[in-house]
């Protein structure tokens, strides 16, 4: 997306995967990326899981919305200072708003509390969710979250559960993001079961762009979001950030569906 959207600009962008788990590595391979990044010169770098929340103690300074959130997506080069930045949650709400403009967010359950979580939650937040309800395998997480949440936000907006099925009936809708459903972790992060067709659905996992979720979501005829919307969202935020340009997110978007397509094919 960054490449072709850089050529329409006339930039010539040279946009470089970094893939973790090719190379057995975790984590710990962060410093020496972050420096590579600095020698080679590079503009910037786009964070994901799980480095969302590692990489922050590296870096040389944060955006006040990367500090609220906890989490960084995007690290900008300013001069051989590494910067952090989130475009995760402004990317999730740009997709979301366009695909479901009368959402009902009088109650939303989310899944996860970790990086896009955290500033998924701060969006919907500011969207005017009433109820915001945070769930995360670790449970600690989701209620340090709602805590900083409550603080920011007020604490009758938020909280914590330790399970989805002692609320998503009571829910309008759901947010899923978590890794549970990439083509490397398949499968479904909570019971289809627990799942109502009065709910709406947001995946962030868009690899496959048709999660299991989102299958048995639209087979009870839940409204759904799929996670291509925040994948061009965030990189439409992140493509200015990098170069001082602003996208087109038709065209960013229009060239994101060629490339799952031509993945797929």
């Amino acid at each position: 997306m960054h490449e072709e959207e850089g050529a329409c600009h006339g930039l010539r962008v040279h946009y470089q995967l970094i893939d973790l788990d090719r190379s057995g590595r975790g984590v710990e391979a962060l410093p020496t990326l972050l420096d590579a990044a600095r020698v080679m010169g590079f503009s910037g770098l786009n964070i994901t899981f799980p480095c969302k929340q590692a990489v922050i103690p590296l870096l040389d300074d944060l955006s006040a919305d990367a500090r609220a959130m906890g989490a960084v997506n995007t690290v900008v080069n300013d001069g051989g200072r590494l910067v952090g930045h989130n475009t995760d949650g402004s990317g999730w709400r740009w997709g979301f708003t366009r695909a479901l403009p009368q959402a009902d967010l009088s109650c939303v359950v989310l899944l996860g509390a970790g990086g896009a979580g955290s500033a998924i939650a701060h969006a919907l937040l500011g969207m005017g969710c009433e109820r915001l309800v945070l769930v995360d395998h670790e449970a600690a997480r989701a209620r340090a979250l709602a805590t900083e949440l409550g603080r920011l936000h007020g604490t009758t907006r938020v909280v914590s559960a330790d399970h989805p099925a002692s609320v998503i009936a009571a829910a309008t809708g759901l947010v899923h993001a978590t890794p549970t459903g990439m083509d490397k972790l398949p499968g479904l992060p909570l019971p289809a079961e627990l799942l109502h067709p009065r709910l709406w659905v947001a995946e962030i996992v868009y690899f496959p762009l048709e999660t299991a979720l989102l299958k048995a979501a639209r087979a009870i005829g839940c409204a759904t979001v799929d996670g291509g919307t925040m994948a061009v969202g965030q990189a439409v935020d992140a493509f200015g950030l990098f170069t001082g340009r602003t996208a087109d997110p038709q065209r960013m978007q229009a060239h994101f569906r060629l490339l799952l397509q031509t993945r797929v094919d």
